[in-house]
């Protein structure tokens, strides 16, 4: 299944922050993600956004309605979860 993937702007604004070269790598996993969940992709329980993806150390929260994927969040590891 095809996604289309739209960013709220709270995590655009986390993306700006992350150096460069993670950034980069995020950015190719989300859009790796666009085909079939591709990559880390975990359901959370009690959680919500109800999904995450692992880059590295970031976590990407993110939501699946029908065929939208919307990231609310990029987030070191340490602070994903808080």
């Amino acid at each position: 299944m095809k996604y289309q993937v739209q960013f709220q702007s709270k995590a655009i604004k986390a993306l700006e922050k992350i150096p460069t070269q993670e950034r980069v790598k995020i950015v190719t996993k989300i859009e790796a993600m666009k085909n079939n969940l591709q990559g880390d992709v975990k359901k959370l329980t009690n959680f919500t956004p109800e999904y995450r993806l692992r880059v590295g150390k970031y976590r990407v929260l993110f939501e699946i309605e029908g065929e939208v994927l919307t990231i609310y969040q990029v987030k070191h590891r340490r602070d994903a979860y808080n």
